[in-house]
């Protein structure tokens, strides 16, 4: 055997891990004697996911294929007979830790992709009894870490320099061991202090064998259950694809450097740094960062840290994930994320990451759209776009059941949205219907429910989709995309109305994004409104303000009459025109639009003013004021012919065919917005 490289050592007050309990869990037998000579083809086979070959590579071999497919039903049957003589015998409570250590030691002695099911249940404390959430809790960094010897041999294989010759320091032991690796604190020569992962030994072989078992499953059951009409097959290929670019540290490195590009500016978002001199396919030298993890929430508290704030950050983080700019941490389990002393959210470890593309984020935010507007038809299209339905699938009898399922978990406002009551509800309805779940989509959905696990582990009342609706708001408003202005045009008209409640909703969600420029947004909504793309909304628009113009010009010249009479002592018996409770609701939406815009962070009127020489200057601006003045002298005339025709039928004298003296004429009396439709209240 070879002998222990002897290294400067960490120490006990400078271990301070990031998970400090990292190694007091029962010792499982995990046999490295066979595990240090691989041979060098074998694993040149499986260093990438190539289906076919690695089908090639296990076809030949019958024995250790069934060997490990009747070991993995023995153990599981095994377990869950205990769990079923619990049951039967009436001693359920008594068992239970006992049953939930069975199967931590259980998915522990499967390995890698076992420990991955079991990782994820650890974040579902909705779904998992406390007892086994505890558990599970400790697959995330807590499994029985492999020989130094070994570590030591892949960082000499990795970097081409024995241990000691590379790093000034480097921890006796591993202070966190998960499913693909272990990690030790270190000191580079240049003195700064680096987490250093080291890969598990024969890990290709491990994951390759049980990926071809369970491929070869998926064929199977796509073949004989014709009720499964999702792609199993293609969901595994995109799971092992994810899986195999987290078993190779120089792509986790690039993916840690992009991570850092596209989301490290956000607030209170921070990621580590990548030594490159001292990374390579099976080793990784990262800066160090001391947290706590976020399902600690009493350490979190004595630190001063608000947890579910920091929640919110990784909700809002993961939505430009998601739908901004399509590239998904897609294994945020709590020993991934932690709370920085500092009161930062830090993400850790970026080997399983994920892609959606642009025809895919722009179709989940409609699908948003059309779920909070209802709207079960365009919800229907969305899932034909998004490819959960076939384009020649026929709608007539999804939509209303669309409807049905999403009206239950709607609620009462998007205050009630949960993710899992969508997701729960929409699954009985898939089996109903020719939906099939695409491959992309397994993995965000593994991410988004690994999220809100954690999430309501925080606060059991969290709601991951109403926190999401403010940036869902601020795309709507500030995206120039077509497909999000098309989206935004069907959430404000209907059947040729605008629907001010919606965009009074939209403007004060959006306000609550830290990243919200509503300057930025007023521009572009000028530019939209006045080019050719936005013809159909000035005319609507037109006929809005003509409305609101004209009734609020009515209500201003009613008051002044009722004001003069008042002090003249004169009863007036001029009708006042009831205000219908559409309009009277409109002009209350418009009041507080305005209101809001006021209160908007960094919202500055005088650059709409700077902005009006320009705009006049527009032929659609001179359409548009020429088309609503047009339309406003003409609802004046009419009321004026009106009340003429009106007062000659109730005039005596006239009706007799005697001329009556012509009444004084008045000048029209000046007319101007109340003080709550200005902007320089």
């Amino acid at each position: 055997m070879t002998a222990k490289p002897v290294l400067p050592t960490l120490s006990e007050a400078d271990s301070n891990s990031l998970t400090p309990k990292a190694l007091e869990t029962e010792a499982i037998d995990v046999n490295y004697s066979e595990t240090i000579d691989t041979p060098a083809n074998s694993e040149d086979v499986l260093l990438r996911y190539d289906p076919e070959a690695i089908a090639n590579h296990y076809r030949s071999r019958i024995f250790e294929v069934w060997g490990r497919l009747l070991s993995i039903i023995w153990k599981l049957g095994f377990w869950y007979w205990g769990i079923w003589s619990d049951r039967r015998f009436a001693r359920g409570d008594r068992n239970q830790r006992k049953r939930a250590i069975q199967l931590r030691n259980l998915l522990t002695e499967l390995g890698p992709a076992f420990i991955k099911i079991g990782q994820a249940l650890s974040t579902r404390p909705d779904l998992v009894p406390p007892l086994y959430l505890e558990e599970l809790t400790k697959l995330q960094d807590q499994l029985p870490p492999f020989p130094n010897e070994v570590a030591y041999r892949f960082i000499e294989e990795e970097l081409g320099d024995r241990p000691e010759n590379i790093y000034a320091e480097l921890s006796r032991d591993p202070l966190a061991a998960a499913s693909l690796g272990q990690v030790y604190k270190g000191k580079l020569k240049t003195g700064e202090t680096v987490a250093v992962k080291v890969q598990r030994p024969d890990l290709c072989e491990r994951i390759g064998l049980d990926i071809y078992i369970l491929r070869t499953l998926a064929i199977w059951a796509n073949q004989n259950f014709k009720f499964i009409r999702s792609d199993l097959v293609a969901i595994m290929d995109e799971l092992g694809s994810r899986i195999y670019e987290e078993m190779d540290y120089n792509q986790e490195g690039h993916n840690a450097e992009r991570f850092q590009e596209l989301y490290g500016h956000l607030k209170d978002i921070y990621v580590p740094r990548i030594y490159w001199e001292y990374t390579g396919r099976r080793v990784l030298t990262m800066e160090w960062v001391t947290g706590t993890k976020l399902t600690n929430l009493e350490e979190i508290a004595a630190q001063g840290i608000d947890a579910r704030y920091l929640i919110e950050v990784g909700v809002q983080c993961s939505l430009r994930q998601l739908l901004e700019h399509g590239f998904f941490h897609a294994d945020p389990h709590p020993g991934n994320l932690l709370a920085s002393p500092d009161g930062k959210l830090v993400y850790l470890d970026f080997g399983m990451m994920s892609e959606v593309k642009p025809y895919q984020r722009y179709g989940l935010l409609e699908a948003v759209v059309h779920l909070v507007n209802r709207d079960f038809e365009g919800l229907a299209n969305d899932y034909v776009k998004l490819e959960f339905l076939s384009p020649d699938t026929d709608l007539t009898p999804i939509i209303p059941a669309l409807g049905e399922v999403f009206n239950n978990a709607l609620g009462a406002s998007v205050a009630e949205l949960n993710f899992k009551s969508i997701t729960d509800e929409l699954s009985a309805l898939m089996y109903e219907y020719p939906f099939k779940v695409p491959a992309y989509y397994a993995l965000i959905i593994r991410s988004l429910v690994t999220l809100e696990g954690i999430a309501i582990n925080v606060d059991p009342n969290f709601k991951v989709l109403s926190k999401a609706y403010p940036y869902v708001a601020k795309r709507l408003l500030s995206d120039p995309s077509p497909e999000l202005r098309t989206s935004l045009r069907l959430l404000l008209f209907k059947d040729g109305s605008f629907r001010w409640n919606r965009l009074e909703n939209l403007l004060k969600n959006a306000k609550n994004s830290d990243d919200y420029d509503i300057n930025k947004v007023l521009d572009q909504t000028l530019d939209f409104l006045f080019s050719e793309r936005g013809e159909f909304i000035r005319e609507n628009l037109a006929r809005e303000l003509v409305n609101n113009i004209d009734l609020a010009s009515q209500s201003a010249i009613a008051k002044a009459q009722r004001t003069i009479a008042q002090w003249m002592g004169v009863k007036t018996k001029t009708p006042v025109k009831p205000v219908s409770e559409t309009d009277s609701k409109n002009l209350d939406h418009v009041q507080r639009i305005i209101a809001i815009l006021q209160e908007t962070k960094g919202f500055d009127p005088m650059l709409l003013v700077q902005r009006v020489p320009n705009l006049l200057g527009k032929p659609e601006v001179r359409d548009l004021s020429q088309q609503v003045a047009g339309d406003l002298a003409q609802r004046a005339i009419a009321r004026l012919l009106r009340e003429m025709l009106a007062s000659d039928e109730s005039n005596p004298a006239s009706q007799n065919g005697n001329s009556a003296k012509p009444a004084e004429v008045k000048p029209f009396p000046q007319l101007s917005l109340p003080a709550a439709f200005r902007f320089d209240n």
